[in-house]
């Protein structure tokens, strides 16, 4: 049987080189027959949902969508270098040949993965055309329509308009059936109310049944792939009840709407996660970071989603970060030395527990002899450790999740959130010191500068997972944090807006992108 569910899952989750917003329409199955299979069953039904959050590591992490994300947020020290391969994302170059090749492949990795997991809701309209009980269709329905509807938002954050000033602009197409047939470009504003949406609807289905709210998230020594074994446990590594409210309170704030957004992140998260009787998310401890041979940089206890990446070291430390690049391919920190660098600038004391994801490497031998060649001098650079692997040795005793996880939402968010959309000064401050003091940290003083303050903290809890690019582009920020960590970096408002592939104008035959 479960080679048969293999087979089937191979059937139904096409690959994703297939489609787009607009041609995977035009892809059949080849062997329909296995669907019925595939859904007659309750583990059917989990293999299906399992494919397709497995398919999100190809499209964040193994795609670089969120290093192409950082890079243009200016965290890395990338523009002296005219051959660096991310050379196109830090200088914007939307009409890049480079570029527009990535760009239609993720835009058509996203679109697939919406297509599987819509053919997953089609089999989930009525539960008594399922095998299923009520709680395994409400917790599944719930967790793909949240699937769903984060998809299409990190679509519209990057194609569509800056939302407060352009609600109305022309976006993206929201997929949401499995009908075989191009559906038109939406406003932004149309696209944001379907989010909405769905992700309200997964909350309702969650809200009763899902073991988080009672149980926590049931994290435990894993086994085979950490979700293939999946029965209502590791509710971190799926779109869980508190996960949809995080999305929900990202998509408010988005969209200007600071009531809904601080009701949300302080009423339905803040204030409920983390309580006597039971703590769903509870902030790293200094002995988790500390921990020999496998420290917890990636704070895996207060995130609230995560993917689960088997291949994290190499999908995204040994391909990006890691001190045996050359400097053409590796994502640095500006400077040399950790005292003259942006590290001492970007983290405002040395005890703060992010500040310890940064390391010094010495240049290799390779990038010795070039500068030489050159008449320059060779370079000490600062590299990220934050999706380092364990060291060899390291003796296993108790979960491990962590080593292979990649922050989708963490609870610092939610604070963040809650302090940026509070009218209370001094609420705000007291949110963004909780934060502090859980990076060891001291508080914070009131300056009258709250949001550069907020900025900063956003930007030292999101590195390598690519949403400060959002959050500037949300906020119309015109300077930004740049590579010195300097706030001197001028940004154009154009830059925030991702055109669509060409690809897929040409398929529309459309005839400008505005």
């Amino acid at each position: 049987m479960k080679k048969l569910f293999i087979k089937a899952i191979a059937t139904i989750l096409l690959p994703l080189s297939l489609a787009s917003c607009s041609d995977w329409l035009k892809v059949e199955m080849e062997d329909k027959i296995m669907e019925p299979v595939l859904f007659s069953n309750y583990p059917g039904y989990v293999s299906a949902l399992n494919g397709v959050y497995l398919s999100l590591n190809d499209y964040y992490s193994k795609g670089n969508l969120m290093d192409i994300l950082d890079v243009m947020a200016q965290y890395y020290d990338v523009t002296e270098n005219t051959t660096h391969s991310y050379k196109n994302y830090i200088a914007f170059s939307y009409k890049d040949s480079g570029f527009e090749s990535v760009n239609s492949s993720l835009w058509n990795q996203a679109y697939s993965i919406i297509a599987n997991n819509n053919t997953i809701l089609d089999h989930l309209q009525d539960i008594n055309n399922t095998p299923l009980n009520q709680k395994q269709f409400n917790i599944l329905k719930g967790e793909a329509l949240a699937l769903r509807a984060m998809l299409h938002f990190d679509l519209v954050r990057r194609h569509g308009s800056i939302y407060t000033l352009d609600p109305d602009a022309e976006s993206i197409c929201y997929q949401d059936n499995t009908k075989r047939e191009i559906l038109p470009l939406l406003s932004h504003r149309q696209v944001m109310e379907k989010i909405i949406g769905d992700l309200n609807e997964a909350a309702s289905l969650l809200k009763d049944y899902d073991p988080i709210i009672t149980e926590g998230t049931k994290d435990m020594t894993t086994e085979d792939n950490g979700v293939a074994s999946y029965d209502m446990a590791f509710r971190h590594l799926r779109l869980n009840y508190y996960a949809v409210q995080g999305l929900l309170a990202r998509a408010y704030m988005w969209m200007g709407d600071k009531t809904n957004a601080y009701r949300v992140a302080m009423k339905e998260v803040i204030e409920k996660v983390n309580s006597e009787e039971l703590n769903v998310f509870p902030w790293v401890t200094k002995e988790q970071i500390e921990a020999s041979g496998r420290p917890d940089l990636i704070f895996s206890s207060e995130i609230m989603f995560a993917m689960y990446n088997s291949k994290r070291y190499n999908d995204i430390y040994s391909n990006r970060f890691s001190q045996s690049l050359s400097m053409s391919s590796r994502l640095t920190f500006y400077g040399e030395t950790m005292g003259d660098s942006k590290v001492a600038l970007f983290y405002d004391n040395e005890n703060d527990y992010r500040r310890r994801q940064w390391k010094l490497v010495e240049p290799s031998q390779e990038e010795i002899d070039k500068a030489e060649e050159e008449g320059r001098d060779p370079k000490s650079t600062l590299y990220t450790t934050k999706y380092g692997d364990f060291e060899g040795s390291v003796t296993i005793d108790g979960p491990t999740t962590y080593r292979y996880m990649v922050p989708m939402i963490r609870l610092s968010e939610m604070y963040l959130i809650a302090a940026e959309a509070t009218s209370d000064t001094n609420e705000a401050y007291r949110l963004l010191n909780e934060i502090r003091l859980n990076r060891l940290c001291p508080d914070l003083q009131e300056d009258g500068n709250l949001s550069r303050t907020i900025t900063l903290e956003f930007a030292r809890e999101m590195i390598g997972e690519g949403q400060l690019f959002f959050y500037y582009k949300r906020r119309q920020e015109l300077l930004l944090n740049s590579r010195e960590g300097k706030f001197d970096y001028n940004m154009s408002l154009a830059n925030y807006v991702w055109p669509l592939p060409e690809s897929e104008i040409n398929k529309r035959g459309t005839v400008n992108n505005k």
